[in-house]
Parts: C-alpha cells; structure tokens; sequence
C-alpha cells in the first residue's frame, strides 16, 4: 500500500521503458531473471570468496537498486530480494551446498548513512532473500566511522575498510544458539550480502571479519556488480 501511495505521489515510471505505474513493469521485470554470473573485481582483493550477482550494474537494475537505496522506494525490495535469491543459489549450486544450510549476512552500514536515508537498505534486501529462500539471516556485522566509498578508487577502498568491521558478540551467540552450536561456528556456511559489488572491498573485509571470528564463509552474492566478468575457469 506505501509503494502504491508513493508511486502516485512521484508519479513513478518504469525506468526500463518509462511506462507508467508499478517500478517497475511486469515485462522489465521479467527481463531481470536469468542473469545470475559469477563475478571477479578486476583486479580482485587478495583472497576475495567467490562471488555471484544477479546481473550488471546498468539500466534498468541501476535504477531499482538507486530507487530503493536513496529514495526509499520500499516496493521494490521484494524484487530486488528475489534477485539477491537468485544470487545466492547460484553460489551454492557453485560450492555443492544445500541453500537450506546457509545463513544469510548482510554487509553493514554505518549509522550516519542509515539515518541519512531512512533505512538500512542492504539490510532490508537481504531480509527479502532470506524470505525467498527460507533461510535465516544475521545481522553479525558492525562497522566503524569510514570515508564515503563513492570517490576512492580500488586502493583507497580497500585502505579505507582495512580492520573496520567485527562480528557482533550478542548476535553470534544467538544465532549459534539457533543453530545448535553453543558457543561455536562449526559446520555453518555464511554469506555475506549486497546491493552492488564493485571493487570488492566491502565483501573482502566482511569476509575477513567473519573468518577471524571463527565462522565459515561460503561466498559473496550480490544484487548487481559494477562490472559484470565471468569468473576465469577452474582448473
């Protein structure tokens, strides 16, 4: 009802074919699925996990992930979760994990930013996959006080998120709680989730932060990556 009234009230268009009405068209929509890649930065943070995103950080998807994440678009985020869903699978199906087995981790956002835009919005997307899915998710991640990404390239990305997250001692005690695993991490997969991937550098020191906590890291799923690559093949 809220993504309707806003709809109205902006006068939202389809920013795939400028339709009036839903963001975006059932047609648009359709033209999102199927585009689930594995994905390389290039060049890649030392030790990245292996990492899927469910298409290319252009038109149309740019614009849902921008609408949701800056202007509060909330409609969208069961779309965009789908998607995120998607990702995830792939990465599964890639590791020969069942998805029923893995734990859902949001990125983290830093206050200030939250409180700028009203919500968490990597949060929210990675509720909507665990939804899809039927797995559950855990807010384990903190970060400190770090510069805006926006103008840093890929060195100064990862200089700037060095050592900034930690695993949030309540959180991943409960969640090893739900999990049978007092007290441990053992035999549980995680995967840290995302609106966009771009240098990489979120997901290296999430990954990071969440291995020297003890916890197993199955991969890195994304809704989008800025420059869609397929991974080089094994072997």
């Amino acid at each position: 009802m809220r993504a309707a009234l806003l709809d109205l009230v902006t006068g939202a268009t389809c920013p795939g074919c400028g339709a009036p009405g839903r963001l975006p068209c059932d047609a648009c929509a359709r033209s999102l699925l199927g585009r689930v890649r594995a994905v390389v930065p290039s060049p890649p943070p030392p030790g990245l996990a292996p990492a899927f995103a469910a298409g290319e950080y252009a038109e149309p998807l740019r614009s849902l992930v921008l609408g949701h994440k800056e202007r509060q678009q909330f409609g969208l985020a069961g779309l965009l979760g789908a998607l995120l869903a998607y990702a995830v699978l792939e990465l599964c199906a890639s590791r020969g994990v069942a998805p029923a087995t893995v734990v859902l981790v949001p990125a983290p956002s830093q206050r200030a930013s939250s409180r700028r835009r009203g919500h968490d919005p990597t949060l929210r997307l990675t509720r909507a996959a665990g939804q899809c899915l039927e797995v559950p998710v855990a807010r384990l991640l903190a970060v400190g006080r770090v510069r805006d990404q926006g103008d840093l390239d890929r060195a100064g990305r990862l200089a700037n998120l060095h050592r900034s997250m930690w695993v949030r001692p309540g959180p991943a005690r409960r969640l090893g709680r739900e999990l049978g695993r007092e007290g441990g991490a053992a035999g549980c997969w995680l995967v840290v989730c995302d609106d966009v991937l771009t240098t990489g550098a979120t997901a290296r020191e999430a990954q990071r932060a969440l291995t020297d906590a003890g916890w197993g890291v199955l991969g890195i799923a994304t809704v989008a990556a800025t420059t869609l690559r397929s991974a080089p093949p094994r072997g």
